[in-house]
């Protein structure tokens, strides 16, 4: 039996899952999260979730983007080979078509992060086209589909090896996983692929992190294969690595591990990882001629009734008459509540500033004794200041660091995760400090936003450099005037506890 679907039906699908996507995260990852948090002794750790937690409901509820970074698109269709489609489009330019809707949709922009000519103009493509699109011919009258958004720091992360077929799986990704750092925002999931070839193992572990969180029931149950016995055992053994959420350290790195193989050739052992964030984003429905899909919201009772306080310890700083004096008294994971006037800027931007004083030409803001947050926010709707907000990997903006606290007399910068060794240095040597804003909580980070304009390179789009006014807006010391780096002592410190039997990772 021959099936009829109008390439209307996948564009609107396409346009509607990402908009779904944006804001709902699967009902699967808020309560493993929440399983997560619960079981949490790490406060710093446990705050980070909590924060997430509170950001998807927000979310949820305001219908904004979990994340700033609102993805590049990837969607697999596996497509019945008795489906007649009614159009003119090829597959690629519907689901690109679907795209750019929902990105340019006026009530919920999402950011374009897509830029052409990767490895020369990096020009914004404007509307977040082209996705990634995988098509496979099935026996069948519909066609399934999976879409994902999935944020350029968890992607950043990836890892791809080729392995002697002797060689361990398990010690590989032990080995990868702190190398990872922070920057792809755990807990999370880790997606593992295994044989075939070098592009068949990175495809099998971006399938893998379609599947839905099933490692209690999977503890339960007991493993029925190699993939399986894999799963568990990567679980347990990165859990108790004890890097934590955000990198904090704590009882909780994964949600979940899967595993996906495939047979390969006797001589290559193919193991590629592929992480996925705290703004987790796919979903999957099917299309059979009816009409475009319907995705079923999830309640709002799925969400867990958190609310968090900064806690008698936290200090309220003015960034308006911050001194140095007063930077060298915070010690790597003090939270502090920032009020005033700070800065934007990310690798673009950056890029322009030290290309400028390299040509010894003055820079369009001055930097003297601000603090600038690495983020590119997405555009406002309605009555918004600005759209969600939250930070971007540091560690890109690590090779302009030096420079940027040299010549220009920058006093502090906002990121996610950790530093690297090099901007370490930098701030040591230049008594800076660093501080880390929750990856995955974007939402909840722009509301301490009260105002925002542009103040140079407009034509840079959301990496142009920006003035915020925040009003308490959270953040946690990550490096002191000192290079005292918490994302090395946190996780060093509760993989310790770990290891001695003060907790057990579940």
């Amino acid at each position: 039996m021959t099936t009829l679907i109008r390439q209307s039906h996948l564009i609107d699908s396409v346009a509607d899952a990402l908009q779904f996507i944006s804001y709902y995260h699967p009902v699967d990852f808020v309560q493993a999260v929440n399983d997560a948090y619960e079981r949490e002794a790490n406060p710093a750790a446990k705050d980070a979730m909590a924060q997430i937690l509170i950001n998807s409901r927000m979310c949820a509820e305001g219908k904004r983007p979990i994340c700033q970074d609102t993805g590049i698109v990837t969607v697999f269709l596996r497509v019945g080979m008795n489906v007649q489609w009614e159009g003119d489009m090829s597959l690629a330019d519907m689901v690109n078509e679907g795209v750019r809707r929902a990105y340019m949709d006026a009530d919920n922009t999402l950011r374009a992060s897509v830029l052409a000519d990767p490895d020369g103009a990096r020009s914004n493509t404007g509307d977040n086209t082209p996705g990634v699109v995988h098509v496979e011919l099935v026996p069948g009258d519909t066609v399934e589909v999976h879409v994902a958004a999935k944020g350029g720091g968890s992607e950043a992360k990836s890892k791809f090896a080729m392995l002697n077929p002797s060689d361990s799986v398990v010690d590989w990704v032990l080995k990868m996983v702190p190398l990872m750092g922070a920057g792809w925002c755990p807990p999370g999931m880790l997606g593992v692929g295994i044989g075939g070839t070098a592009e068949k193992a990175m495809l099998l572990a971006k399938e893998a992190l379609l599947e839905p969180i099933d490692i209690q029931a999977l503890k339960a149950r007991g493993a029925g294969n190699r993939a399986e016995e894999l799963r568990l055992e990567l679980y347990e053994k990165v859990n108790q690595l004890g890097i934590g959420a955000q990198g904090l350290g704590g009882l909780t790195t994964v949600l979940d591990v899967k595993v996906k193989d495939f047979p390969t050739h006797a001589a290559n052992k193919a193991v590629a990882i592929i992480p996925n964030c705290a703004a987790t984003r796919h979903v999957h429905f099917t299309l059979d001629g009816s009409g475009p899909a319907t995705l079923e919201p999830p309640r709002l009772e799925d969400w867990p009734e958190i609310t968090r306080e900064a806690g008698g310890g936290a200090r309220r700083v003015n960034l308006d008459t911050i001194t140095r004096e007063e930077i060298a008294t915070w010690e790597p994971g003090d939270t502090l509540l920032l009020n005033g006037k700070m800065l934007t800027g990310r690798d673009a931007a950056h890029k322009k500033m030290t290309d400028l004083l390299a040509a010894g030409e003055e820079l369009p803001v001055d930097l003297t004794g601000r603090f600038i947050y690495y983020v590119g926010p997405v555009d406002p709707v309605r009555d918004e200041v600005v759209g969600p907000a939250g930070p971007t990997t540091a560690t890109r903006m690590d090779k302009f660091t030096r420079t940027m606290l040299e010549e220009t007399g920058l006093m502090g910068m906002v990121g996610k995760a950790e530093r690297g060794p090099a901007a370490i240095e930098a701030i040591r040597d230049n008594k800076a400090v660093y501080l880390m804003a929750v990856g995955g909580a974007a939402f909840l980070v722009s509301q301490a936003i009260k105002g925002s304009k542009v103040l140079a390179f407009p034509e840079l789009g959301m990496e142009a450099i920006y003035e915020f006014e925040v009003q308490d807006m959270p953040v946690t010391v990550a490096v002191d005037v000192n290079g005292e780096s918490v994302h090395k002592t946190g996780p060093a410190t509760w993989r310790a506890r770990i290891e001695n039997g003060e907790f057990v990772v579940s």
